[in-house]
């Protein structure tokens, strides 16, 4: 298990096929995720982790401000990079635009995730910043 998250990952080599399950750790009691999910289930993920990175920032205990996301679609296939980042932050908007002060975004296809092995980057510490 990677960052506490259970998922399950198989490669069918006789059928070409991926299958990807996965088990999200949403609380109730994080408004901002759960529309952030909620919104990111328009890219009919296979995979999809929502990492709220907030506590690694100069922000009030329990804030949702900082995010981490990391979605693998089929809808990604024959997109760059930036319009992957542009069909994300799209989806996004009203929480960019609110709430949502920092996104980093791991966009991929079934393909690429694979290749990587279900690897990405940990986030940088924060380099400082005013509190909210």
């Amino acid at each position: 298990m990677r960052r506490g998250v259970e998922r399950a990952i198989s490669y069918n080599a006789v059928k070409s096929s991926y299958s990807i399950i996965h088990y999200p750790t949403m609380q109730a009691n994080n408004p901002v995720e759960a529309s952030m999910r909620e919104s990111l289930e328009e890219l009919q993920p296979l995979h999809l982790e929502l990492i709220n990175e907030s506590h690694m920032h100069n922000v009030p205990e329990g804030s949702e401000s900082h995010f981490k996301v990391v979605v693998v679609s089929g809808q990604f296939y024959n997109r760059n990079l930036v319009a992957r980042h542009r069909m994300v932050n799209g989806l996004l908007k009203s929480q960019i635009d609110g709430p949502v002060h920092a996104l980093s975004i791991h966009a991929m296809t079934p393909d690429e995730w694979f290749e990587k092995r279900g690897d990405y980057p940990d986030s940088p510490a924060c380099l400082g910043g005013n509190k909210l």
